[in-house]
């Protein structure tokens, strides 16, 4: 396991896997695993032997949602004890937000069940890869309460609005099948070749690619999301190309490209990701036509 009580975090030559760890529970989600992965998520940032994060479940299940313990009042945040001031958090939201700002590639590998916030956790991720036995679910209007963890912004985006809105509105419990042909997930396996596969996509990139242009490209990637138009995207790319095309990385991956070697890049994400969003120098907008 690690120093974590409901996660494990195991890192190994370049790739880290948290496993969520509470099979007897189908690895329900809980408050005190909601802050163990935001706090994981914290050192994966800072930790730069962690080239990749691969999440997956111990035992049968992914994670079958929210620990349903506390009954009916597992959704109410003032019976169970929140006060007036402040508007509650929903604590999926939190591991989403947490996931979307990391700096590094992650990787789902959901070997069962991943249902409610045991998916909608998943949508930040990179890559979901899946076993055929899983069965997925967005079952919040099943249980009178709505789609979470910022899933109504990440699942359209994803799998397009009408699939979306199909998952969302109705519901029901699908296949893992369904969830390749929606584009949901990027492959199904058998279960004992889930790991297996999140390993081989996450050795490609520790093996083969820059971290700080990892971390550049999955930046730039999520927040072009959001952006108005293609003309803010360019310029975030101008700014990203500009900095990078300085850096000592990109002299060594022409180098090792040329010398026909394994790349050894320098950069580092912890120090060395530069700020592509908001530097103002130099202002590469001035001479965009609108």
């Amino acid at each position: 396991m690690s120093d974590y009580d409901e996660i494990g975090y195991d890192v190994s030559d370049g790739i880290l896997t948290i496993t969520l760890h509470r099979p007897d529970q189908l690895n329900a989600f809980t408050p005190v695993m909601k802050d163990e992965l935001c706090d994981a998520f914290d050192r994966v940032d800072a930790d730069d032997d962690v080239r990749v994060v691969v999440v997956t479940g111990a035992g049968r299940a992914f994670c079958a949602g929210a620990d349903l313990s506390a009954g009916g009042d597992t959704f109410d945040y003032k019976r169970r004890g929140g006060t007036a001031q402040g508007a509650p958090r929903d604590g999926g939201g939190l591991v989403s937000l947490r996931i979307y700002e990391c700096r590094k590639p992650v990787v789902g590998a959901l070997n069962g069940a991943a249902v409610g916030v045991g998916l909608t956790m998943t949508l930040p991720m990179d890559v979901r890869i899946a076993a055929d036995t899983a069965k997925l679910g967005f079952v919040f209007t099943r249980r009178g309460i709505v789609p979470e963890a910022a899933s109504t912004w990440f699942l359209p985006r994803l799998v397009g609005p009408s699939q979306a809105a199909e998952w969302l509105y109705t519901g029901r419990v699908f296949t893992a099948d369904e969830a390749l042909r929606g584009g949901l997930v990027r492959s199904v396996h058998p279960v004992g070749d889930v790991l297996d596969a999140a390993y081989a996509l996450g050795r490609e990139i520790a093996d083969n690619t820059a971290p700080v242009s990892v971390a550049l490209a999955r930046q730039l990637m999520w927040r072009g999301l959001a952006f108005a138009s293609p003309y803010d995207s360019h310029v975030a790319d101008s700014r990203g190309m500009h900095l990078s095309g300085q850096a000592a990385d990109v002299r060594e991956g022409i180098a090792s490209f040329l010398e026909k070697r394994p790349p050894q890049f320098p950069g580092r994400v912890s120090t060395d990701v530069p700020d592509v969003f908001s530097d103002p120098q130099p202002d590469w907008s001035a001479d965009l036509p609108r």
